[in-house]
């Protein structure tokens, strides 16, 4: 049966509590007190800030240790409200003043020392907003313990739901299973970084091994982690068999792509067609390397530094070159010709001595130039020569090559033919 809320019952009683309560004298005075002090600590702050910042800035500390030093900086509010609220409590309550109730005023202090110790506690979390949100949750539950009203506000929860079968859902059961499942997946995710970054210290496995049980791990945790926060928050598994199915069948439909994606990304792993580090080659003249090889997508540097994010499906579905797949040797050839004057022996010959000027080019294989064609005004010959770090470039080296060609033409006079066109004017008789 749904429980319900008489409204007029809770307006009466809030009523009352804000007149019996919030309107005593030593309330009011309470309050002023609480609202100086917090406008001091407001004031301190935007005076403090710059040179507390300025101070930071300045520490030999590394930046992890400087940006936790800098959100701890912003709690000079609290601190100084905190310090205010305590000398102007103890004169309050001293002799002085009459002994006065300073009970509001102390629980004030409670929540703020409660802020101020969990800011503190939850600088170990890294992401600004999981560190918010879980601070901000922490004080909650505090706050309302500190209040003395956690028990009261769980039942009113408890009290906005309905029943299925034996199973209540409420706004209680809701609260817990969300917590739960932030709490526990964060967990998981943190504990999954840590085994990979120990998996990726192991260097007696390969590159896409690593990364192959680093994502098994990951999904495998991050799974656990939601069965056993469901099951925390009171909610009964059994209680999805009857639509569980159909629900799959929507979310499989739906999530078509994501799930394509993942098990691309695991197939490429396991079978080591692609991994991190390779060269690669895609359609829409995207060249660079591998940089990072994510659950849905595969990131791809350039040499101009720009990230595509390429799903991992496009590898299975599209031709691919893996210019490092299976042996790192990358061959480059580089076309030019010659005047019909020279001999072509000595040409080859001086090409192929030019070639192993720069030093990225290997020695084995050996550079070879191969006469091609006897073209219009010239001789065509093809260079071929190979690197084996095309990750720092290929065209740059194609370049290289061409410029010792020029160097060795000019040092023996060889000549390099360009087309010419002769045009004759006729000039027509006048009458």
């Amino acid at each position: 049966m749904n429980q319900t809320i008489d409204m007029n019952a809770l307006t009466k009683t809030g009523l009352d509590w804000l007149q019996d309560y919030l309107l005593d004298p030593a309330i009011m005075v309470q309050s002023g007190i609480i609202l100086l002090s917090l406008a001091i600590g407001f004031f301190a702050r935007k005076l403090l800030t710059p040179y507390l910042n300025t101070a930071i800035e300045k520490t030999p500390f590394h930046w992890r240790g400087k940006a936790i030093l800098n959100n701890l900086a912003k709690l000079v509010l609290q601190i100084v409200a905190l310090l205010v609220l305590l000398i102007a409590t103890s004169v309050a309550s001293s002799s002085i003043a009459g002994n006065m109730d300073v009970s509001f005023a102390q629980a004030i202090m409670a929540l703020l020392v409660a802020w101020i110790a969990i800011r503190i506690v939850v600088q170990f979390i890294k992401n600004p907003l999981s560190r918010n949100m879980i601070a901000l949750t922490i004080w909650i539950l505090a706050a309302l313990e500190i209040l003395g009203i956690l028990d009261q506000t769980l039942a009113a929860l408890d009290t906005l739901g309905m029943n299925i079968g034996e199973f209540r859902l409420s706004a209680l059961t809701v609260i817990k299973g969300l917590i739960a499942v932030f709490v526990l997946v964060y967990g998981a995710i943190l504990l999954s970084g840590m085994a990979e970054r120990r998996i990726n210290r192991i260097t007696g496995l390969t590159v896409s091994s690593r990364v192959l049980i680093g994502k098994i791990i990951r999904i495998t945790l991050i799974g656990v982690a939601l069965l056993i926060a469901i099951t925390a928050a009171g909610v009964d598994l059994s209680l999805f068999a009857v639509f569980g199915g159909a629900v799959g069948l929507g979310v499989g439909f739906g999530l078509q792509k994501v799930i394509s994606n993942l098990f691309s990304g695991m197939l490429l792993l396991m079978d080591k067609s692609i991994k991190p580090g390779d060269i690669l080659e895609l359609q829409g003249g995207i060249f660079g390397w591998v940089e990072h090889m994510g659950a849905r997508y595969t990131e791809i540097v350039t040499r101009d530094n720009k990230s595509f994010l390429i799903p991992n499906e496009d590898f299975i579905t599209q031709q691919v070159v893996n210019w490092s797949h299976g042996n790192t040797l990358v061959r480059i050839e580089v076309s030019f010709g010659v005047s019909y004057e020279h001999n072509p022996h000595e040409v080859k010959d001086l090409a192929e001595e030019a070639a192993k000027t720069p030093e990225r080019v290997v020695a084995d294989p050996a550079p070879v130039c191969h006469l091609v064609e006897f073209g219009e005004s010239s001789l065509n010959f093809k260079l071929r020569f190979w690197i084996k770090d095309a990750e720092k470039g290929v065209t740059n080296m194609r370049g290289a090559v061409m410029l010792a060609l020029w160097d060795t033409f000019q040092e023996h006079g060889i000549k390099i033919p360009f087309p010419q066109r002769v045009v004759h004017l006729q000039e027509s008789a006048i009458s």
